[in-house]
This record gives C-alpha cells, structure tokens and sequence, in this order.
C-alpha cells in the first residue's frame, strides 16, 4: 500500500515526517498522471499544486477551516487528501467531479467555475464566521495569478482590505499563466517577483516596477513594503479613499518546498487579518510531456499516453473553433475594421490564427468579460467592429454590459459563443444552455445559430456587415458535423430542410439540432404524419416566414439546446399570438436546472431530448394523448388526416 493510499482524510497527514510528505507528493503525481491519461481532464493545474494543497491541508483543519478553490479545477488534489481516490470515472456519467461538489464532499464549498469569484466568497464567509461568533475559523481562498485579471477580485481586495478583523488568507497560486500565459499589468509585476531574488532585491525594486507600468499599475498598488513579511498596502494613490488599507504580504515562497509553504501559512495562520500568501509554482510540475506543451501545458487533456502525453485517438473531424479561426482571418483579409477580443482564452475560442495574421488587432483583456463587452461597445463608437469570441458559459458574466453598453447604444459587436448547449464532463458551470434565452431580451439583438461550417461561414459573414446593434453567432462543442444542405431558402433567409406533402408538424430545428429534427420527421413520417423541417439560421428576431411556415401546420415542435423557460420556442409561440396564428407550439429544450456532468449523449437522454423522446412526445399531441394538442383537421389549413401505421 502506498502512503497516499493511506490517506483518508486530511488529518491522515499530521503524523507524517517532512520526507513522508515529500513521498505524498510524489505519489500524487504519479496517480494524477495515469489516471487523468485514462479519463483526461484537467492535468496541467493539478500536477502544480501538489505541494501547496498537501501544505494547506497539513496546517489548515477543513473543513472547520474553509479552503475555496478559484474556479476549482485544480482541485484534483484536494480531493485525494479528502477521500476520494477513485478517478475511474472522472468527469463521467455519475463519477467524481472535475471540479469542487458539495454533494461529493463536506470539504468542498463553491461549485462554481467561473473564474475570479473566490475572493468574494471568502470575504462572505469570512464575514459570517466574524458576525456569528466563529472567530475561530479561517478562510483560505486559493486563486490563481489569471484569475487576478478579473475584476471581481480587485472588488473584494477593496472590501477585505477595509475590514482587516477577520481570519481570512489568501493563497496566490501563480504559475504565470490561466489557460495560456496570464496577460497585463498585474502579471508582468509577478512575473517581475517570480524572477527577482530574495526581498531586498524585490523591496528596492517594487516601486520603480509599478512605475513602468503607469496609472493602472499605480492604481492596483502603490508599492510593496516591509520585506519577506513585510506589508502588501497602499492599492492607490488616492490616500483619501484607501488611507485604511493594510494587508500582511508574506512571499514570493517556492511553491513546491512543502516546510517553506507550511512556515509561511503557519505564519499567516498567526496573523488576526487578512494576509497574502504569494506562492511561485509550476503548471505541469514533475511530468516532462505537460512543461513542453507550450499552448497550454496540458490545462484540459483527453485521454493520453502517460508516458509520452500523446492522444488515444486523434480527433475526428474539423472542430467548430477551427472554422470560425479560418473565416475570421478571411474576413479580416477584407475588412481592416474588425478586430478580436478574448478573455485569456485565445486558442480554445479560435482567434489564435487571427492573432498570428494581424498580432495588432487581437486585445485578449485576461479573465475579463464584463470588461470586454464594455470595451467592445468603445471601439464600435470609434469606428471598429469587434468580435469578442467566448464560451457560451461565459457569457453569462457580461449580460448587464450587453444590455445597457452594447444593446442601448446599438453598437456594432459581434459575440461569437463557442461550446453553446450541453458541454458534457466539465459540469454545471460550463453547460451553455443560459445564452439563447438570455440574450434574447437585449432590444435589437440578432441572434444566429449555424448547424453545420457552411452556416457558420455564412452566418459569420452577416453577422459583422450587421453595424447597427449587437450580433450574436453561438455554436456547439466538438466536431463540425457533415453539411445539411437546405431543399430551398426563403426570402428572408430560412433554410427549409424537408417538406412532406402533409403539412402537420413544423419543426423548427435551432442551430445544431438540425439533426436531431430531421430524425424526428423520418420517424414520423414513417407512422404517416407528414412534417417540415426548417433551420431559421437567424433565430432571433424570428423571421416571418416562420410565422407563415406555422400558419399551415397544425403543430409546431422548436428543438433547441438551450434552456426551454424563454427560449427560442418560447418567443415563437409569443410571435404567432401576436400574428393572430392559433397553431399550438411545444418547446422541447433543456429544464432550468443545473445539469450535472457526464456524457452528452446520456444528458440529452435524461432530458428527453433524443429523436425517439422527441418523436414519442409529437405523436401523442398529434392523436390528441398529450398536450400541447394539434390544430384539428381543417381544409385551409393544409394538413392531411393522420394514419398511424402498426409497428412491423
């Protein structure tokens, strides 16, 4: 057995000798290794942290103490020194978490992410542990130097540093890097203290440091004083606002020495304040394969060969980001106007080819996005068109900036969401399925929905002509699927994919259920009842051939990965009342809830979102068994008497 094998529970740690420790360590890596290679997930994060969540655990009692993780995907090892050693099913239908679940384990806290919000919730705890007496208690948040581009943490400094009575750490874990290399001022001053030795150097030189980096590194600090213990303070020049500020700074501490994390924690731990523990670490740490990757040293793998980090298989197909990076570039060729914008995710949305072929025209504002939106809305009133390419997730952060920036001054911005809809293994908080309905309620939006390259070429094409509001383009994660060539395309715009010589259901297929609406027609076709399929490409505003389309069925079924509550079924059924259309509409989409990880194919299924579901449902409101009911029969309308047909 060995020692990690051992370790139930935290505590299992606080009998073990200094080079015991240091085995632990090395044995979490060797475990992260060939378990991650089995299932993938998030190796790069985990492999450098090993040193710190084994020092944090050994000095901390969670969870009597509260350790937050920043979006939590490093916290692999957490859960190895919390009790949970079984990664066969990582990230899988019913297996452990990729990231932090309450459901899991009393010692995980925030679920969530989403990156940038683990100061606020330790300031939050913190509060609530000081108001009720438990001041016994500590909060430790661990987050990551890409994780301080983000507004939403400079929020928090501002509050923690005002109310210094409270037992509250804070950890910063940083590698230079979030996905890719952290950008901006905050991280060319760590990169500064990462290279710099011992603190005299760091104490003569903060200040001139700061300097370089002008007003906005002025405003973030004023300087570093004190020494290796020695005071963070001072956030701006504006004594008047923050005269009050003072937070213990103990670092820059080697990341991967486990009795110089434990002295410094050790030492923060004996501070009654907020302190800042400032530790160097190593993304990839311990395995050669992950510290070559230069993209992004193995952030997010799928299966690999432990000992050469190569893929299982290679990926089948053109993935939806590299069709977007292609056309990008092409239409940049011919329009010096647009520009890109990405929040520290260059590569995983598709703007890095962009970047390559115009380096002056690619702003990446790090883990940013309300910032982004707003920053957008800027540079289309100085004469830009910017393409601000996210996760459809993502999106979510930056809806007031949408609303109130982008949409009220009808300012020409392209969003570009990828991996809209069902995600699969990362979990709740990067399922896109909030996007469409959502966005939706910005006055003026147009929202587009490709179901194949060729629209997204397409649809891309007219989204950045469109200069008179925001545009939005979303698309699903994985592989481009075959094209799905329309029969015709009307007048306004809408791809008619099937016409049966009965006109009894319309299905109107959103974006990536194309597919899944043609199945559903065939299987119902083949129990007589005759269907259309369309793809509106633009789904929002609808277009009025759909309202047309609807007019002449007796049914209408809208199929859309995103949630059903306000959605694109939604704002159809809302248009037909309004156009005086009585056909009965049925919504088939995601619930509003929050969809746990696994499989695709097996969240769909839960969901009742495949073709037989789908095509079991129709058929009862067809024959009247199920509400929504059908329109009846009725000579103008076009529709055929329906004969079911036995099953073979």
């Amino acid at each position: 057995m060995t020692l990690l094998e051992t370790i139930r529970g935290p505590r299992d740690l606080d009998a073990l000798s200094k080079d015991q420790l240091e085995q632990v360590a090395a044995e979490v890596r060797e475990f992260l290794v060939s378990n991650v290679a089995k299932t993938g997930g998030h190796l790069g994060p985990n492999l450098g942290v090993v040193e710190l969540t084994i020092a944090l655990h050994r000095v901390f009692q969670s969870p009597h103490d509260a350790i937050v993780f920043d979006t939590g995907h490093q916290a692999y090892v957490h859960k190895l020194l919390t009790g949970r050693q079984d990664f066969s099913t990582l990230r899988q239908t019913g297996g452990l978490a990729g990231y932090p679940q309450r459901s899991e384990s009393e010692h995980d806290i925030v679920e969530s992410s989403h990156a940038s919000s683990s100061l606020s919730w330790a300031d939050g705890i913190s509060r609530a542990f000081t108001m009720t007496g438990q001041r016994e208690r500590y909060v430790i948040a661990v987050v990551g130097d890409g994780a301080l581009t983000g507004g939403m943490t400079w929020e928090a400094l501002n509050n923690i540093s005002d109310d210094n009575d409270r037992r509250l750490i804070i950890v910063v874990n940083d590698n230079g890097r979030s996905y890719a290399p952290t950008i901006g001022g905050m991280a060319r001053f760590l990169n500064t203290v990462r290279t710099r030795r011992g603190y005299k150097s760091l104490y003569l030189t903060s200040r001139a440091a700061f300097d370089k980096l002008g007003a906005p590194g002025r405003a973030v600090y004023r300087g570093i004083r004190g020494g290796l213990h020695g005071f963070l303070s001072r956030f701006t020049n504006n004594e008047a606002l923050y005269s009050n500020l003072d937070i213990k700074y103990i670092g820059p501490v080697q990341g991967h020495d486990i009795a110089a994390l434990m002295e410094a924690l050790e030492q923060a731990k004996n501070y009654d304040a907020p302190v800042i523990v400032h530790a160097i670490t190593q993304k990839g740490r311990g395995y050669e394969p992950a510290l070559r990757d230069a993209a992004d040293q193995f952030h997010s793998v799928a299966p690999i060969d432990p000992e050469t980090g190569e893929p299982i298989a290679q990926a089948s197909g053109t993935s939806w980001p590299s069709v977007f990076a292609d056309e990008i570039v092409r239409l940049g060729e011919k329009d010096a106007r647009l520009v890109g914008i990405t929040a520290a995710m260059l590569r995983p949305v598709g703007l890095h080819r962009f970047a390559e072929r115009f380096p002056e025209r690619v702003i990446d504002v790090g883990i940013a996005e309300q910032h982004a939106a707003t920053s957008a809305a800027g540079m289309a009133f100085g004469g830009l068109h910017p393409v601000v390419a996210l996760y459809a997730t993502f999106m979510n952060r930056a809806f007031d900036q949408v609303l109130m920036d982008v949409g009220l001054h009808k300012a020409g911005v392209t969003f570009v969401l990828s991996s809209a809809g069902v995600t699969g293994p990362d979990g709740p908080s990067h399922h896109g399925i909030w996007d469409l309905a959502t966005l939706q309620v910005v006055p003026g939006v147009r929202i587009a929905a490709p179901r194949d390259g060729e629209r997204l070429r397409e649809e891309l094409g007219e989204a950045v002509a469109v200069q008179d509001g925001p545009t939005v383009v979303r698309y699903p994660k994985g592989a481009v699927p075959e094209p799905i060539e329309a029969v015709r395309r009307t007048s306004d715009g809408v791809d008619v994919l099937r016409e049966d010589d009965g006109r009894d259901v319309l299905i109107v297929a959103v974006g990536a259920m194309a597919s899944t609406g043609l199945e559903v027609a065939q299987r119902l076709s083949a129990q007589g009842i005759g269907c259309s399929v369309i793809d509106p490409r633009w789904v929002v505003p609808v277009p009025a051939s759909v309202i047309e389309f609807s007019a002449r069925h007796r049914l209408v079924v809208c199929i859309e990965d995103g949630i059903r509550v306000g959605g694109i079924g939604t704002r159809i059924r809302q248009d037909l009342r309004e156009a005086g259309v009585d056909t009965a509409v049925t919504e088939v989409g995601l619930p509003d809830e929050f969809l746990e990880h696994g499989a695709r194919a097996d969240i769909l299924d839960r969901a009742r979102m495949t073709p037989q579901h789908i095509a079991h449902d129709v058929m009862g409101m067809v024959l009247g068994s199920k509400l929504p009911y059908a329109r009846g029969v009725s000579g103008d309308t076009g529709a055929q008497p329906i004969v079911v047909r036995a099953k073979e």
